[in-house]
């Protein structure tokens, strides 16, 4: 069993950031790829930011230049450092890890609201 534990969503202002954590726990022998997605209400989930065990990454075009995604392999946890936060980030983030066999675990999803 694998759990992903998240930590780092709040309320922020416009310009503001944040620093999103999680790690996943358990008996898993790999991760490949950690990332993040998010749903704001109302609209379709979006491909937030990903990245390898190589350390290769990948942005959705919303975010790019304003987020950064990194990884910790030795403790299987992946961190995304938010700036510039806009209204339009305001959403409920997951993270999720692949495993062996293309197998995915998610976490419980973290609230970000951001607003004056």
């Amino acid at each position: 069993q694998v759990q992903m534990a998240e930590s780092g969503g709040g309320l922020v202002q416009p310009g503001g950031s944040l620093r999103l954590s999680c790690a996943a726990s358990g008996t898993i022998s790999s991760i490949d790829r950690m990332g993040w997605y998010r749903q704001a209400p109302g609209k379709q989930r979006e491909s937030v930011a990903y990245i390898f065990s190589s350390g290769r990454t990948n942005y959705g075009d919303s975010v790019k230049g304003r987020f950064t995604i990194s990884r910790d392999n030795g403790k299987n946890t992946v961190f995304l450092q938010m700036n510039s936060l806009k209204a339009e980030d305001t959403a409920v983030y997951s993270c999720y890890a692949v495993g062996p066999y293309g197998v995915a675990y998610w976490g419980q999803g973290t609230q970000v609201t951001v607003s004056s």
